[in-house]
């Protein structure tokens, strides 16, 4: 008798393990399951020059080389360093004139760029333009200014071509960004020539405005043959020589003005 207790005992306790085992496997979780999983992606300041475009598209994906027309084999200068630079500025040419006692305006050649082959491409020129990159992050805005470093002078002689005034027209931005356009985009304006002016505004993104590449462009493809001319005077004596003149295109940074000040204490 003790003997079958003790088996019938030993048989509750083994079928008993076994139901709850069976009841355990029969009770799972919710169907689908979720887990939350986190993807990061960390973003810095790119301190590295950025490539000229093409002012008819200013796609950094798409970089080109301008070429200077004073000196078509010389490599145009790097733009500047920097999360926002100012990449490029077109070399004004206004070509080989005679000398003249009337009153005359000569319009500066369109910019020109080379092709796959590194040779000038004559056929498609563009637009003379200045190009800004602002890689800092956010819209913190900025100001593009120019000014012309005095009159134009005779290369043998140091002779000012007096009177002569540089007038640009037809100017707009340009960019593929998604960034508001700047503020301040001035379409017309002539330069000073003492060389102690202020510098002319002429392009500036407030804050919220002017992130990633853009290009001031003077003219279209329909304009952009008269879109920078030269006035000279007539009774300006002119000397049998070439004459320049130097422009300072200057890019600052733009301050967040968004933070009241705090008052003075009483």
């Amino acid at each position: 008798m003790k003997s079958i207790k003790l088996a019938t005992t030993a048989g509750v306790l083994l079928f008993s393990t076994v139901l709850f085992g069976a009841q355990a496997s029969a009770a799972p979780g919710p169907i689908p399951a979720n887990r939350d999983t986190d993807a990061q992606v960390k973003f810095v300041e790119d301190d590295t020059p950025t490539d000229p475009t093409d002012p008819t598209d200013p796609d950094p994906e798409n970089p080109v080389v301008p070429v200077d027309p004073t000196n078509p084999d010389k490599p145009v200068d790097p733009g500047t360093n920097g999360a926002l630079s100012l990449d490029y500025a077109s070399i004004l040419d206004f070509g080989t004139q005679f000398i003249s006692n009337k009153n005359q305006t000569y319009f500066a050649k369109p910019q020109y760029l080379k092709d796959k082959d590194g040779k000038i491409d004559e056929k498609n020129p563009v637009p003379n333009y200045a190009q800004v990159t602002d890689k800092r992050g956010g819209e913190k805005g900025w100001a593009l200014s120019v000014k012309q470093n005095g009159q134009f002078k005779s290369l043998k002689n140091q002779k000012e071509l007096t009177g002569a005034q540089i007038t640009f027209l037809n100017a707009e931005a340009a960019t593929v960004s998604s960034s508001k356009a700047p503020s301040t985009v001035k379409t017309t304006f002539s330069l000073g020539t003492d060389g102690k002016g202020v510098a002319e505004n002429v392009m500036a993104a407030s804050e919220g405005e002017g992130f990633g590449t853009w290009v001031y462009r003077f003219g279209d493809e329909d304009t952009m043959s008269e879109s920078i001319k030269l006035d000279v005077p007539g009774s300006t004596v002119k000397e049998a020589d070439t004459y320049k003149a130097t422009l300072t295109w200057t890019l600052t940074d733009i301050p967040d003005n968004s933070e009241t000040p705090e008052e003075p204490e009483a």
